[in-house]
């Protein structure tokens, strides 16, 4: 081979290694790495360099922290109860979990207060395994998937039937946030009564169907200060001076709902399946408020799983920042709704 030959070679090798080192540059932009937190010696963090997940492995499953590098959690944290296992009660502690509805005081408040197993699925992913609940005959599991780039999170929710028998109940997907907030959920278009258009316009014969279903518990009064019911968002304060609390469940179709706190807005994508039933008079979705936290919760359709046999349900993350505290709907709709249906796409 002579001079210029060789120098091609060398020219390609260079090439070829430059490339594999931007891939593995790629797949290294997530970290991954057992930290201390709070008391709890043992916890996964999932990092970017934009924001990072702390994931308890001494008790759970659950995702304690969601939050940009170095600021605040966005989920809300139960002091007096971080850094503590094998509690006889079950502990709220905050961040996020996965339960199976409906509520039924036993099964749904199964302890998850002893250590949890973990699987590394990817350089940006991670599977948290619950031993199976006594109680139920159920096993929880959550796979965990950080973007490279971004803010951006996948939690897939697994419940696993070791029972005998089949189990009818459905997923349920609980995110606790911090105080002093304000929840954001689109409402489905309006579309006038087709009987109360002036001459001449078209009617749109939908206005005769109802396309919202809005459930209430005993508790929720809705004259509380605390929500309030626009032309195109629904919206619900939380109050660290509240003295009730309150809850409202929807059949809820357009995909995401947002919590505004001191600028930085947190973001949850989920899905509706036409059809399928689900609990609490067809809730897909559902939001709690006291003077502690507010929880927004998003729910599997109901199912009824054969021994052996799993069910998933799927939540998407994100993170805003800058964003204006106006949560007015023409505030909302200039500056968080384009900003979101982006994400969405």
């Amino acid at each position: 081979m002579n001079a210029f030959g060789r120098l091609t070679l060398a020219l390609l090798a260079v090439v070829v290694a430059c490339g594999f080192i931007s891939q593995t540059q790629a797949l290294m932009k997530v970290s991954l790495q057992i930290v201390p937190y709070k008391g709890w010696q043992n916890n996964l963090q999932l990092a970017n360099g934009t924001v990072d997940l702390l994931i308890t492995l001494d008790v759970g499953p659950r995702v304690i922290r969601y939050g940009y590098t170095g600021e605040a959690n966005v989920f809300k944290e139960f002091d007096e109860q971080m850094g503590k296992t094998g509690e006889k009660e079950w502990m709220i502690r905050g961040g996020h979990r996965l339960w199976h509805a409906p509520e039924d005081i036993k099964r749904t408040y199964a302890l998850d207060n002893s250590p949890v197993k973990y699987e590394k699925l990817s350089p940006t992913s991670v599977r948290l395994i619950q031993p199976v609940e006594s109680i139920t005959g159920m096993q929880k599991e959550l796979d965990i998937t950080l973007a490279e780039e971004g803010t951006g999170v996948t939690v897939l929710h697994r419940l696993r039937n070791t029972n005998a028998k089949p189990v009818e109940l459905a997923i349920w997907a609980l995110t606790v946030l911090a105080q002093g907030g304000t929840e954001i959920i689109p409402l489905p278009e309006k579309i006038a009564h087709p009987g109360s258009l002036a001459p001449g316009e078209k009617p749109d014969y939908r206005g005769f169907v109802p396309n919202q279903n809005l459930i209430l518990w005993p508790f929720t009064d809705l004259a509380d200060p605390r929500w309030r019911f626009g032309t195109r968002y629904l919206t619900l304060r939380q109050d660290k001076d509240a003295r009730t609390p309150t809850k409202l469940g929807l059949a809820h179709k357009l995909g995401w709902i947002g919590y505004l706190n001191a600028g930085t807005l947190f973001i949850k994508g989920f899905g509706y399946q036409d059809g399928k039933p689900y609990t609490d008079g067809g809730s897909n979705f559902e939001t709690f408020t006291n003077k502690d936290f507010l929880e927004a919760e998003t729910l599997g359709p109901l199912v009824r799983i054969a021994p052996g046999k799993t069910i998933e349900h799927t939540e998407r993350w994100w993170l805003l920042k800058g964003v204006h505290w106006d949560t007015s709907d023409a505030a909302l709709d200039a500056n968080v709704r384009p900003r979101v249906e982006a994400l969405l796409k």
